[in-house]
C-alpha cells in the first residue's frame, strides 16, 4: 500500500547519517617522501662483479698469494742450488738460478690466473650462487671483463711476490720493462680465458682437477721453465715450438735477459693468437648460457 510505502521512507530517510558526518573524509597523514640512492651509470656492474672477485681471494691471500709464492720459491732453491754451477749456453752466461727467475714467475703467474677464474665459477656452480649473477643485467662481455680481470690481478701479485722473493738469490735482471708487462699481462689475461673454460665445462672440482693436471700443469712445466729447449734433442725441440705456453715464458725470459730461444715478435703473435681464440670461445659460451641455465 501507498502509506507503508511513504513510512518505509521516512524510516529509512530519518535512519541516514547527518550530510555533514557522510561528506567528511578522514585527513591523509602526510608522509615524507624517501630518497633513493640513484641507479650506477648503465654498464658498469661488472665493476662490482670484478671488485667481488679480487674479495673473494684477497680474503684468503695467504692461501691463494703467499702459498704460491713459497711454491715457487722452493722450485728455485732445490734446483738452482743444484745446478747453480752450470752457466746457461746462449745466454750471456748468466747462472742458472738467474735463468729460472722469469720462468718460475710467468709459470706462478700462468697457474694462478687459472686457478682464479676455474675454481670461482665451479664453486659458484655448487653452491647455487650463480643464478642470483644470472639475474642481474650483465652481459656476456661484463662476466668477461670481471672473471677475466680478477684473474690478471692475482696472477700478477703472484708473480711479483716471486720475483721479490728471488730478489734474494739472484742479481735483478730487466733488459725491457715493455716485453715484460707485456708478456706477463698476455699470459695473465689467456689464462683468466682459459679458467673461465675450465669452469663453464666443469660441474664439479673433480673435473676442473682434471683440466688443470691433464692439460695446464704438463703445458706449463714442458714450457721451458726450467730448461733451455735448445738443450733438448731436434724432434722434442718442434715439439715445445708447438706448445703457446712456451712463446709466454720465453717472451718474458726476452724482457729480463735480452736473449730468447725465439723471436719475441713470434712469441707476441703465437700468444696473441691463443688468447684471441680462446676469448672468442668464452664468449660464445657465455652467450649460448652453456651450462649456466641448467
Amino acid at each position: 500500500p501507498l502509506r507503508h510505502r511513504k513510512a518505509y521512507m521516512q524510516h529509512t530517510v530519518s535512519s541516514q547519517p547527518p550530510a555533514h558526518t557522510m561528506d567528511a573524509t578522514p585527513q591523509s597523514v602526510a608522509v615524507p617522501a624517501r630518497s633513493l640512492e640513484p641507479l650506477p651509470p648503465d654498464g658498469s656492474g661488472w665493476k662490482m662483479l670484478f671488485y667481488k672477485e679480487i674479495l673473494r681471494f684477497w680474503r684468503v691471500a695467504f692461501q691463494t698469494i703467499a702459498a704460491p709464492v713459497l711454491t715457487a720459491v722452493l722450485y728455485l732453491l732445490i734446483f738452482g742450488n743444484v745446478l747453480n754451477r752450470q752457466a746457461m749456453p746462449g745466454y750471456g752466461g748468466i747462472s742458472y738460478i738467474a735463468f729460472l727467475v722469469p720462468g718460475l714467475v710467468m709459470m706462478s703467474v700462468l697457474q694462478n690466473a687459472f686457478a682464479n677464474s676455474a675454481s670461482s665459477l665451479v664453486q659458484s656452480k655448487i653452491m647455487g650462487s650463480l643464478v642470483f649473477l644470472q639475474l642481474t643485467p650483465l652481459s656476456h662481455w661484463h662476466w668477461y671483463w670481471a672473471y677475466v680481470g680478477a684473474s690478471v690481478v692475482r696472477g700478477l701479485l703472484v708473480g711479483l711476490g716471486v720475483y721479490a722473493v728471488t730478489l734474494l738469490y739472484a742479481p735483478p735482471l730487466a733488459f725491457s720493462i715493455v716485453w715484460i708487462a707485456v708478456f706477463a699481462l698476455l699470459g695473465a689475461a689467456l689464462m683468466g680465458a682459459l679458467g673461465m673454460l675450465a669452469g663453464l665445462w666443469a660441474d664439479k672440482f673433480d673435473q676442473m682437477a682434471v683440466f688443470q693436471n691433464f692439460v695446464v700443469m704438463p703445458m706449463t712445466f714442458l714450457a721451458g721453465v726450467f730448461y733451455s729447449v735448445h738443450n733438448l734433442p731436434a724432434f722434442w725441440r718442434q715439439v715445445s715450438r708447438l706448445n703457446p705456453f712456451f712463446y709466454m715464458i720465453d717472451g718474458l725470459r726476452y724482457g729480463f735477459f735480452g736473449v730468447s730461444d725465439s723471436s719475441p715478435w713470434l712469441s707476441l703473435a703465437v700468444a696473441g693468437a691463443a688468447f684471441v681464440g680462446v676469448t672468442g670461445l668464452v664468449l660464445h659460451l657465455l652467450k649460448t648460457g652453456y651450462k649456466l641455465r641448467q
